[in-house]
């Protein structure tokens, strides 16, 4: 570049400072001045406008916890009910198992042959109650316990000598609690 060009840029560039310096002049001479009221009477309106920003966000910081919290009981909810279910379902297959093993006739107990079945029956038996009680699944004591309509359902009363009225004699099904809840009544016989 030669040295008149140069001295072009810099009176253009001097130019230009000056043209912008005027107009920031002129601006600001435009604006009035902001008094010390007006200015107290501008920060107090955005403060009150912050304090209501922010009760905004907490009170919906506070819904959904709310929220987050209904939620959590109603997958607790649903997962307890699943599971009530599902065990409601098996208890024929355990009144079956039980009654097999109380009709199996005594001579085939004592065959050896037989022992083998009698023992795999037994242990699927055992296995399937202690599945079970790990889930929190407990059987309902009944035979010789005074009729409690909370846990027990008389299906019928009998003449049971030596025995208090409203006792129960016989245990017709077993019933069963998961946790507090009954979640099927024992069927019992009761005496007069």
């Amino acid at each position: 570049m030669t040295k008149k060009h140069h001295k072009e840029q810099e009176e253009i560039q001097e130019t230009i400072n000056t043209e912008a310096a005027e107009t920031a002049a002129e601006e600001t001479a435009a604006i009035p001045a902001a008094t010390e009221a007006d200015m107290e009477a501008e920060i107090a309106a955005r403060d009150a406008e912050i304090q209501k920003l922010r009760e905004e966000v907490m009170r919906r910081a506070a819904e959904f916890e709310n929220f987050r919290k209904q939620k959590e009981r109603e997958a607790a909810l649903s997962g307890t009910r699943m599971l009530e279910n599902t065990v409601r379902d098996l208890l024929p297959l355990i009144d079956d198992l039980k009654r097999l093993m109380s009709h199996i006739p005594t001579e085939m107990q004592e065959m050896a042959a037989a022992k083998p079945f009698i023992e795999g029956v037994e242990l699927i038996r055992k296995n399937f109650m202690s599945l079970l009680e790990r889930k929190g699944v407990k059987e309902i004591e009944a035979k010789g316990k005074v009729l409690d309509v909370n846990f027990h359902e008389a299906i019928t009363q009998i003449d049971a000598p030596g025995a208090e009225p409203d006792t129960i004699v016989e245990e017709y099904q077993t019933g069963y609690t998961l946790g507090d809840r009954v979640i099927r009544h024992a069927k019992v016989i009761v005496a007069k």
